[in-house]
C-alpha cells in the first residue's frame, strides 16, 4: 500500500493524489481551507515521499492504484467520497470515478498531460520508457533532479511550499520513480474514458499552461457532467493560486452535496 493519512475536518472525505516528483507537501496551502467543508486524505504515489517502492511492477499499474483507493475508502468506513487528482494523479482519479461511480460523489482534476494523453503521446512514452527508467536507476537522485518537474526547478510556487517539496524529494526512491515513469505514466491516460464519465466532474484549469490548452478543449467537448473553473495560474495552480483553488473545490463539493 502507498502511504496515506487523514487530516481531519468536517464533511465528506476527499482523496488527494499528487503528481510526479511531488508529495503530500504540495497540499500544505490547501489542507486547512479544505478541512472547513471536507476531510482531506492525502496519498503519496509509490516511490514518492513516505511510500514504499514495491519490486512487483504490477503495483505501479493504474489498476492496482484503483484497488488501493478502495482499500483506503473501506478503512475510512465510508460508502462514498470525493477524489481529486493533480497532474499524473488525475489520470488515476478519473479512471477511478469511471470504474467505481457508485463510490464517487464527484471528482476533481487539474491540468494533466499524462492523464489525457492521446495515442501518439502514449506510444512515444512507451517507446522511451525503458531508456528513461534505466537513466533514473543508474543516475539516482542526480538524474531525478534533471527532470523539469523536480521541485528544485520551481520558480512560480511559494518558497514555503518549494522548501517542503524539496525536503520530501530527498525521500523519493529512484527505483520507485523509475517504475512510475516506465509503467504508470505510459498507462495512466484516461482520454478514451472521459466520454463515459458517470459522475459530476470539475476541471480546475490553470490557464497559463499553454501545452494543456488543446487537452482542455478536448475535455470540454467530450466529457459529460463537466464543470470548468479557470484559474490565472500555471500547472501548479493549487499552490500558485491556493485561495482560488480552495474556493473552486468548495463550490463544487457544495453543489454536489445539494443537487
Amino acid at each position: 500500500m502507498p502511504h496515506w493519512e487523514t487530516h481531519g475536518g468536517s464533511g465528506p472525505h476527499l482523496l488527494l493524489v499528487h503528481g510526479l516528483l511531488s508529495s503530500r507537501a504540495q497540499w500544505s496551502l490547501n489542507i486547512a481551507a479544505l478541512q472547513k467543508f471536507c476531510q482531506p486524505v492525502s496519498l503519496e504515489l509509490f516511490g514518492h515521499g513516505r511510500s514504499p517502492s514495491p519490486e512487483d511492477p504490477d503495483c505501479y499499474r493504474p489498476s492496482h492504484y484503483l484497488k488501493c483507493f478502495e482499500v483506503i475508502r473501506e478503512a475510512l468506513g465510508v460508502e462514498q467520497w470525493f477524489v481529486l487528482g493533480y497532474s499524473l494523479g488525475a489520470g488515476l482519479t478519473i479512471r477511478y470515478a469511471v470504474e467505481q461511480p457508485h463510490r464517487v460523489i464527484g471528482h476533481i482534476f487539474t491540468n494533466s498531460t499524462s492523464g489525457l494523453a492521446d495515442k501518439q503521446q502514449v506510444a512515444d512514452w512507451r517507446n522511451s520508457a525503458a531508456e528513461v527508467a534505466a537513466g533514473i536507476r543508474s543516475g539516482g537522485h542526480a538524474a531525478m533532479e534533471r527532470i523539469p518537474v523536480h521541485p528544485k526547478h520551481a520558480r512560480k510556487l511559494p518558497q514555503s511550499v518549494v522548501a517542503q517539496l524539496v525536503q520530501d524529494a530527498a525521500l523519493h526512491n529512484p527505483e520507485g520513480i523509475a517504475s512510475t515513469l516506465e509503467i504508470t505514466n505510459p498507462e495512466v491516460s484516461a482520454r478514451t474514458l472521459i466520454s463515459s464519465n458517470p459522475r459530476p466532474a470539475l476541471l480546475i484549469f490553470g490557464t497559463r499552461e499553454r501545452r494543456f490548452q488543446a487537452h482542455k478543449a478536448y475535455v470540454e467537448a467530450n466529457m459529460p457532467q463537466l464543470t470548468i473553473a479557470e484559474l490565472d495560474a500555471g500547472h501548479g495552480m493549487n499552490m500558485e493560486a491556493a485561495d482560488a483553488f480552495n474556493k473552486a473545490v468548495q463550490t463544487f463539493v457544495s453543489a454536489c452535496l445539494t443537487s
